[in-house]
Parts: structure tokens; C-alpha cells; sequence
């Protein structure tokens, strides 16, 4: 016995959350596939990291009817203040000047996570199969076939016509398919925590550059800050074991102290850093996206951002064409046209992100003389700034209606 489905997602975490809640109410029948439960101690997705949001991800999440539920635990950041260790160089962005009430919005992924995963489970044409996790993939030509196995022992089939790879970068899903992935090591990990300055943020985001790799502070709630520092390998692992006041020391050096003392440390959790592509956006009646489809570096906090464009594209064109009654959702044409519109703003996003760390881990006197004169530049002149607040959130190229905050009204096509 197998169950039928238009669509299945493969993964649960923030992007294959955002595409259930974006499909749930279009009509096609859609299993959404996780191995963990959202509120699992062990969901690597919802974990007590924090996700930098473009005003475009809150537009997507608003239309989507998720923002609400985040809203109350989210902090805007008001400016961007980008400076270089040891250089001159610094460059500010300021909402204000951009006519917008904030650059973005730092949210906790506990939050963010509990929200998605109500709205999956608030109805509409979703069927969960979690904890489950596929065993098998058997593609044909018109439909592929997945072998569930739930945590209980017991297993499931699932047809479907559209299979979704958001299964993280070391997607299984679309290593089924034949899609290869490049992988480049950065030979850095994020140390990423949580601290108290001395000082109100006062809803400022900071970005330095440091000699082993850039250094983020973001603005949350009462005062405190997510800190993303980024460290070599071996001192990562040396960071690890330092006292909370050996740390901060080692961070005050750093940062400096434009937010005065830093005076208290959270917890310290290690993430190894990379840069991963899939050569292929899609691939038969599968589709990759997410993290599955690329794996950025931190820096810029575009990962996300990027990851749920892709949902907002996808699910769009699902029910554009299913309003035109073509039921076949792993339709080849509708694949294509969905390559042919990330292209441009994925491509823009990986180079974007990959020439930063580039850019500031090379020790040539000449390159950070230059890249200095830009940060200078760059700061004074608004043409630039407005290009790159449209680069972050996605409004270089098409903007899907989600982030144009129109909804998708699909029709329940029987």
C-alpha cells in the first residue's frame, strides 16, 4: 500500500517548514518529511543560534501569516556599522537614510521554528511524517517513489510527482538524484554565543574583520547580543576551552569598545564553516533548495534570506500553475523556469558572500589598502548602499509576490 501526494518536502528545519506553510492552503496534496520533532532538544534547525532576517524574509513570513507569532521576539536592526581591524576603513548603513523602519530583523530559530511548524500544523493539505526519515528513493518518469521509516519501526510509501530536497548540505535527496555538490572548506568555525555589553546596542549591527576571519555582533532584546566570532580551526578548538574571562578578553580585543565592556558569556557552540553548490537546482522531479542547494558562509547573513527566496519562488509557481489546472507538479517546464529564475540571484548571493571572506582574509598589503578606500567609499555614497540593501533582499531581480507581500491565491483544484 502507498499513499499519493503532489508534493513531498524531505526536511523540516526553517526553509522546508516555510514551503509546507507556503503550499499548505493551494490545494496539492503535500507530506512534509523530518527526522526531528521541532521542539527536540537535538533539531539542529531550531537551536538557540539567531537568523538575521531581510525586510524581504519578514515580507515572505508576513504574507505567510508566520510574522505575527515572531514579531514579539524579534529586534530590529536600526544601522549596519562595518569596520576592519587595524585599518581605517569603516562603511555605515543606516535604515533611516534608506526610508526603511529597519535593515532587517534578528530573530531566535527557537522562535522562529515554533512558528512555522504551527502554522504546518494549523490545517490545510499537509500530512507530517515526522520523526521519519526516507530510506529509499526510486524516480521514474512520471512520478518517485519514497520509503519512509518512522522512529516507531514503522514504514510508509509515499508516491509522488514532485519530490523537495531541503534536507540540509549533506542532502541524501539529492545525492539520490545525481546531483553533485561543490564544497569548498573555509578552515574556520563560528563560535557562536550569546553576550552583555556594558553599553545599550542601540539597535546597531556590527561587522569587523578580523586577521583569522570576521566578527559579528547583532542586536537582541534587554540589551543583549548574539556574537558570531569566527576563528581558525585550531584556535576554535582552543576557544572552546577558555574561561568565560579569558574569551571576553580575547572579544574585547577584537571588537574593541564601542559598546564598553562586554561583561557576561552565554554558552559557546562550535560551527565549522564552508561553502557548498549544488551543480543543479533540480533534477528530474526533484528540486533542491535551501541549504541543500547552497551553504553559505555566515558573514553576510544571507543564507536564510536566500533559502526562503527560493521557497517563495518555488511555491509560486506551483500555484500559478495549478490556477492554469496543470495538476503535474514536477512538470519539466515548471522545474526549468524555477532554475532559470534563482540563477541570477543565487549565482549574485554565493559570489557576493565567497568574494567577503575572500576579500578580508588576504593579508597583501595592496588588497587591504584597497579594500579599506572601498569601505570608505562605500560609505559615502547612498547609490552604493541602496544596491546593496536590494542585493540582500532579493530585490535585484524578480521578486517573488510572497516578498511583495501578495498572497498566493491558489485554487483547490480537485
Amino acid at each position: 500500500m502507498s499513499d499519493a501526494f503532489d508534493i513531498a518536502i524531505v526536511g523540516g528545519g526553517m526553509v522546508g517548514a516555510s514551503l509546507g506553510v507556503a503550499l499548505k492552503d493551494l490545494g496539492a496534496r503535500v507530506a512534509l518529511i523530518e527526522a526531528i520533532p521541532h521542539d527536540a532538544a537535538t533539531q539542529p534547525s531550531f537551536d538557540e543560534r539567531t537568523t538575521a532576517l531581510s525586510n524581504g524574509s519578514r515580507r515572505i513570513l508576513d504574507t505567510l501569516g508566520v510574522w505575527p507569532a515572531v514579531a514579539c521576539a524579534a529586534t530590529p536592526i536600526r544601522k549596519i556599522h562595518v569596520s576592519d581591524q587595524g585599518h581605517f576603513g569603516f562603511a555605515r548603513i543606516d535604515a533611516a537614510e534608506q526610508g526603511l523602519a529597519a535593515m532587517g530583523y534578528v530573530v531566535p530559530n527557537r522562535s522562529l521554528g515554533a512558528a512555522l511548524w504551527s502554522q504546518v500544523n494549523a490545517g490545510g493539505n499537509v500530512r507530517i511524517f515526522c520523526p521519519a526519515q526516507v530510506a529509499r528513493v526510486a524516480a521514474s518518469e512520471n512520478s518517485v517513489q519514497l520509503e519512509v521509516s518512522a522512529a516507531n519501526g514503522i514504514k510508509a510509501i509515499i508516491d509522488t510527482q514532485l519530490v523537495v530536497a531541503a534536507d540540509g548540505v549533506q542532502s541524501a535527496v539529492r545525492n539520490a538524484f545525481g546531483v553533485a555538490a561543490e564544497t569548498r572548506d573555509y578552515e574556520q568555525t563560528a563560535v557562536i554565543t550569546t553576550i552583555l555589553p556594558q553599553r545599550f546596542h542601540d539597535n546597531v549591527a556590527y561587522e569587523r574583520f578580523t586577521a583569522s576571519g570576521p566578527l559579528a555582533i547583532l542586536p537582541l532584546a534587554d540589551g543583549r547580543c548574539t556574537l558570531v566570532l569566527t576563528l581558525s580551526k585550531a584556535m576554535a578548538d582552543a576557544a572552546m576551552a577558555w574561561s568565560d574571562a579569558q574569551f571576553l578578553a580575547e572579544v574585547q580585543r577584537r571588537f574593541g569598545f564601542r559598546l564598553g565592556r562586554i561583561l557576561k558569556v552565554g554558552r559557546r557552540v562550535p560551527y565549522p564553516l564552508s561553502l557548498s553548490r549544488a551543480r543543479a537546482t533540480s533534477a528530474g522531479r526533484c528540486v533542491i533548495i535551501g541549504n541543500a542547494a547552497q551553504g553559505l558562509h555566515p558573514v553576510a547573513g544571507m543564507g536564510f534570506n536566500l533559502g526562503l527566496r527560493d521557497v517563495a519562488s518555488l511555491a509560486e509557481l506551483i500555484a500559478e500553475q495549478r490556477q492554469q489546472g496543470r495538476l503535474d507538479a514536477g512538470d519539466s517546464a515548471m522545474l526549468a523556469e524555477y532554475d532559470a529564475w534563482r540563477r541570477a540571484d543565487r549565482g549574485g548571493s554565493i559570489a557576493f558572500t565567497d568574494g567577503l571572506v575572500r576579500l578580508f582574509s588576504n593579508p597583501l598589503r595592496a588588497v587591504q589598502g584597497v579594500r579599506n578606500l572601498g569601505l570608505l567609499a562605500f560609505d559615502l555614497l547612498p547609490p552604493a548602499k541602496a544596491a546593496l540593501s536590494r542585493l540582500s533582499s532579493g530585490a535585484a531581480g524578480r521578486i517573488p509576490k510572497l516578498a511583495r507581500g501578495v498572497a498566493l491565491s491558489g485554487v483547490a483544484l480537485k
